[in-house]
This record gives structure tokens, C-alpha cells and sequence, in this order.
């Protein structure tokens, strides 16, 4: 049973305080909070439950806002830390990102989402779906009325027909035009290449991502090909686990609309679609920078948006790049972007430039990280694969679409 959850930003400022129960928690647990991960630095902000003296901690960090959640009493820490990621999902859904400035100016919704997905302390409704239903999203309308009319609350008066059901993430009574439904897989790739240019790390974590505008109440069963690659999966509400647990099949009913079906993450992977080999040569007070960037492993589908970032060392003065494909960009704060686009057949994409270093500097000591994007449609780096959808409960026959897109993730590279 959770007690209290805190919403800090980045300078350790409490944005929002709730208090879920009748044991009230005093805010002082912040500051504790706030000087231990001053004294012990990032490793802290990377653990997910903590001792204080007093309490408990769970937190989650998403884009500079720390979910930050405690309790006195025993309870599971992966519901609670489970929990405080689906907070941060729906805020980041309802807002349209997460930020200190966005939390600042829906204080009212965020309080509000907070009341209908815990309930003394125990989670309650944590479907996006239904929690649309009783709160409308923020939009230029609703300001404006809450302006006009002095009226705050964006609460519907009437209760969603879904919390009375047993699928309370579906309406029971949904009717569509035309019935769809399309699956995705997203899939992102994590590596790290160390400077003798050997693969040190290579993950993928994917998503199935589904989008289902289907009448009735559907019944839909979801395989895969080979199954046997999935490391860790995380289902939604809606997958039964029994027939996944036998045969490694996703049945289950969707919500309408928009929504993830499963998380999974795929390691030890062996090669990567792309090659980044930079070359670094010191000279007296300059250093000679080279980068090439190519194909590795042709994944059969054009790679798009390369991009190669890093960040110039802080004992360099000044720096002259050019490329002989896509543009150099270095910015003020010495963040360099080299932005190539789809990779060309006909040539290897080239950087080089030379590196002036401040006066008394003969040779750089720390060398930068080189963070690499892109972005391949159609296809799963991974290797899964999607062998069938079946339906039943549908009068007619939907139609189906799949697709399939990598992108890269925290992919390094180091020199």
C-alpha cells in the first residue's frame, strides 16, 4: 500500500504532493531524498527501491520529473514501481510529453488522474482507455471554458460503462463502421562498441503496439514465429497467461483504440546494421578528427535519418568539420550533429576536421562518445516475427495490417 507520491523536478523541487492515505507523510523525506543523490551521484537515481530511516522509496525518473512514491507497511516493490511507470505513461500521454512546465500548467488533470488510478493507496484504474472517458485530455477548448466559465474540472459525470464490466479496459456496447485492426512492432537497439571497434553490448527492447477498432466484444489470439529469442515480456491487462505460458500465445480482448500490447527485450545480439569507425590524431595543440560511417550488415530495407552526435571535449577551443554527405551542425553548448539521412549507395559517408585545443593544451586526455540514430522500416532487427491473427466474436471478417520498424536506441560508440 503505498502512502504518498511526490513529483520532484531536476533541481529537487516537489511540483506535486499526494497524499494517499490517512498516514501522513511529511515532506522532509524529499530533502533526504534529494541529498543522497547529491552525495552519491547518478548511481543513486538508478535505484528503484531505497531504505531512507524513516521509509521506503520507490522512484522512477522519465525526462527530468522523478516519480517518487513511499510507504511504512510491506508490499510487493515491482506493483508499486509497475505503478509509477504507468502514472508517468499516461501523464506523458495526456499531456503530450512530460515536463516540469507542462506538470506546472495541468496541475488540476494530474491531480485528478492521480485520484481515479489510486484509491487508498492501492492502484485502481490504470487503463488510458477508460481514463479518458472520465477525464477529458487538456486542449485549447477546455482552457479557454475553465477561463470563461471558472469551472476547472474536467471530470465527466457520468461513470464509464467499463469499470462495471470484466473487461473494464472495453466499452460493452462498441460499434464501428468498418472493423480494423493493425499491429506494430517497434523495436529499439541499445549497443556499445568499444574503441578496438568490438561489439561490448548489443540489446534490443521492443514494443507490440496494436491499434484495434473493433464492434463488439472480439476475442483475438496474436503468434509469433519464433518466440524462443524473447528474453523478458511484459504484457498488458487485457493478455490471459495461461496460453501464453503453454504455448507462447497472446489471447486476449482488446481495448478500443490505441494501445501496447506487449514489451519485450531481446540480448546478446551479435552484429549491428551499421559501422561507425572514428579515428582520432593527435597533433601539437590541434587533433585531427575522422569518422566513417557504412552498412554493415544490409538488413534488406533502406536505413533512414543517420545521425552521428557528440559532444567536443571541454579543453577544445574551436572546431572545423566538414562532411562529404549531409550537413555538420555544432552548436553553442559544443554539441556536434552530423545529420546523413539515408545511407547512399554510391559513396561511404565521410567527417573529418581538425580540433583546436586551449592554449597550453598539447593533446586531449578524454575523448568523446559517439551517439549514433537511425531508423529502418519494415523490418525487426530482432528477427521476430508475426505468423497470424485470428478473431472471433466478429459478425464479419476485419481487415489487418502489420508493420515492423527498428530504430536505434542508447547506441555508443566510443573512441
Amino acid at each position: 500500500m503505498l502512502q504518498c507520491i511526490f513529483l520532484l523536478s531536476d533541481s529537487g523541487d516537489v511540483m506535486l504532493e499526494k497524499q494517499l492515505t490517512g498516514h501522513w507523510v511529511d515532506r522532509s523525506i524529499c530533502s533526504w531524498f534529494w541529498d543522497q543523490s547529491i552525495a552519491q551521484g547518478d548511481s543513486f537515481k538508478h535505484l528503484p527501491v531505497i531504505a531512507s530511516p524513516t521509509h521506503y522509496l520507490f522512484q522512477v525518473n522519465r525526462e527530468g520529473v522523478t516519480f517518487l512514491a513511499s510507504t511504512q507497511v510491506e508490499m510487493p516493490p515491482l506493483m508499486a514501481i509497475e505503478f509509477l511507470c504507468r502514472v508517468a505513461d499516461v501523464l506523458s500521454e495526456y499531456l503530450g510529453g512530460l515536463n516540469e512546465d507542462l506538470i506546472k500548467d495541468n496541475f488540476v488533470i494530474v491531480y485528478e488522474l492521480l485520484d481515479e488510478m489510486i484509491d487508498n493507496g492501492f492502484p485502481l484504474t490504470t487503463e488510458p482507455n477508460v481514463l479518458r472517458e472520465m477525464i477529458a485530455p487538456p486542449n485549447i477548448v477546455s482552457k479557454v471554458l475553465s477561463v470563461v466559465t471558472g469551472n476547472t474540472s474536467n471530470m465527466s459525470n457520468i461513470l464509464p460503462g467499463a469499470t462495471g464490466s470484466c473487461f473494464p479496459w472495453r466499452k460493452m456496447d462498441l460499434k464501428h463502421t468498418s472493423n480494423e485492426v493493425y499491429v506494430d512492432l517497434v523495436e529499439e537497439m541499445d549497443a556499445a562498441i568499444n574503441r578496438d571497434g568490438v561489439l561490448v553490448k548489443c540489446e534490443i527492447y521492443g514494443e507490440v503496439q496494436v491499434n484495434s477498432h473493433l464492434s463488439g466484444l472480439p476475442d483475438l489470439t496474436l503468434s509469433f514465429a519464433n518466440t524462443s529469442i524473447l528474453n523478458d515480456v511484459r504484457f498488458h491487462p487485457c493478455v490471459r497467461l495461461r496460453p501464453w505460458e503453454s504455448n507462447q500465445i497472446l489471447s486476449f480482448v482488446p481495448p478500443d483504440g490505441q494501445f501496447k500490447l506487449m514489451n519485450y527485450r531481446i540480448k546478446k545480439l551479435k552484429s549491428t546494421p551499421i559501422y561507425v569507425k572514428p579515428q582520432i590524431t593527435p597533433d601539437s595543440g590541434t587533433c585531427r578528427i575522422g569518422l566513417l560511417v557504412g552498412i554493415r550488415n544490409d538488413p534488406g530495407k533502406a536505413i533512414d535519418d543517420i545521425s552521428v552526435q557528440f559532444q567536443l571535449p571541454t579543453r577544445v577551443l574551436s572546431a572545423d568539420l566538414t562532411s562529404n554527405y549531409g550537413t555538420v551542425n555544432i552548436l553553442s553548448n559544443k554539441t556536434c550533429t552530423w545529420s546523413i539521412g539515408r545511407m547512399p549507395k554510391d559513396k561511404t559517408p565521410s567527417m573529418t576536421g581538425t580540433l583546436v585545443l586551449e592554449t597550453g593544451v598539447e593533446r586531449l586526455h578524454v575523448f568523446p562518445t559517439f551517439l549514433v540514430g537511425f531508423k529502418i522500416m519494415g523490418v525487426a532487427l530482432s528477427g521476430l516475427k508475426i505468423e497470424k491473427l485470428d478473431f472471433k466474436n466478429l459478425p464479419t471478417r476485419p481487415y489487418k495490417g502489420f508493420r515492423a520498424l527498428t530504430r536505434a536506441g542508447q547506441y555508443e560508440v566510443r573512441s
